[in-house]
């Protein structure tokens, strides 16, 4: 398998709202890994803005090979990051990125573009 299909899709671009992703098109929120990603369903997991990302959000990155991952708090940071998910990605030895959206967009694109095993999640509003 090249390491072009492997990579972690590009956000194309970023807005409130909305996000457009190399070859899974546009939508609100996306969790984004190596190979692909799809949108992000925070009714999946329980997920709110409090207490934030979910470690059940974080293990289908790690299924798909992620070895760094970004996770952005939203536009007004609103997005907290549960201390258990912190602490599951730690245990597992991955490399942690946490950020506001547009900035975790410009880390997240900067490490996929370089051939890291990046994946993220991504919330495109508060």
């Amino acid at each position: 398998m090249s390491s072009e299909t492997t990579r972690s899709p590009l956000v194309l671009a970023i807005s409130w709202g909305h996000m457009d992703v190399e070859d899974l098109g546009v939508g609100k929120d996306f969790k984004l890994y190596p190979s692909g990603g799809r949108p992000w369903d925070w009714s999946e997991t329980g997920t709110r803005h409090s207490p934030g990302v979910q470690p059940d959000d974080v293990l289908e990155l790690l299924a798909h090979g992620a070895t760094t991952v970004v996770l952005s708090r939203g536009m007004q940071l609103q997005l907290q990051v549960d201390p258990r998910t912190l602490k599951l990605l730690e245990e597992r030895g991955v490399t942690v990125h946490v950020a506001e959206t547009t900035e975790a967009v410009q880390i997240y694109n900067d490490l996929a573009a370089s051939g890291t095993a990046v994946a993220g999640l991504f919330h495109s509003t508060c």
